[in-house]
């Protein structure tokens, strides 16, 4: 039984925890650089250097590889922007700065993770409702956000126009990152950052001030 518990001195759940992360990361590159038709079971385990019986230890099928990958992106976008808006000045431009810069650097640092947010999420099916489900967080996130900086009164007395507001800018946000990362936009990434937050805090005085 202690054989079985621990090889080389490493518990037998904390092995399974290293191959799902290594199955997870050879997604991501398998994702991230020719997409999620190359995404087989042979493909995974041979970039994680695992037998493929070790799949079926932690995923049934790979489009559980495809939602899982999504979504650790996901959560580490997420983490990146409130631990930025967190360690940013009590200020409105530099409040929504740092949760923009987060969120473009994480995503434009790592081409992998853009493609897997802004081309696979778009074209696999899996995904398409799962992109509706992230959208409705981030759309809480950011009024959440407004009501911690704002005050809950004054952004909740706006309703559905700060609701509004949120879905579009962050629709914007992500189809201006998706044209310059084709290189549709002639900017540099500090400006794509600068011009987004400058809309963000425009819209946000505007949507404050209707209230």
């Amino acid at each position: 039984m202690a054989a079985q518990r621990a090889y080389g001195g490493i518990p037998a759940e904390q092995r399974r925890a290293q191959r799902r992360a290594a199955l997870l990361a050879a997604g991501l590159d398998i994702l991230g650089s020719e997409g999620q038709r190359r995404l087989t079971v042979g493909a995974l385990c041979a970039e994680a250097g695992l037998n493929e019986r070790y799949f079926y230890e932690s995923f049934g099928t790979c489009e559980d590889v495809l939602v899982a990958v999504y979504d650790e992106v996901i959560a580490e976008l997420m983490t990146a922007i409130v631990d930025a808006v967190a360690g940013a000045p009590d200020e409105t431009r530099a409040k929504a700065r740092a949760a923009i810069a987060a969120a473009v650097e994480l995503l434009t640092d790592d081409a992998r993770k853009s493609r897997v947010v802004f081309v696979e999420a778009l074209a696999t099916p899996v995904l398409n409702s799962r992109r509706a489900t992230v959208a409705r967080a981030f759309t809480a996130l950011l009024v959440g956000q407004a009501q911690e900086f704002y005050g809950p009164e004054t952004v909740l007395r706006v309703g559905s126009w700060g609701e509004f507001a949120a879905v579009y800018l962050l629709g914007g946000l992500a189809e201006s990152m998706t044209a310059w990362l084709r290189g549709d936009l002639a900017i540099t990434r500090d400006e794509l950052i600068e011009r987004s937050t400058d809309l963000f805090v425009l819209v946000g005085e505007h949507v404050i001030r209707r209230g």
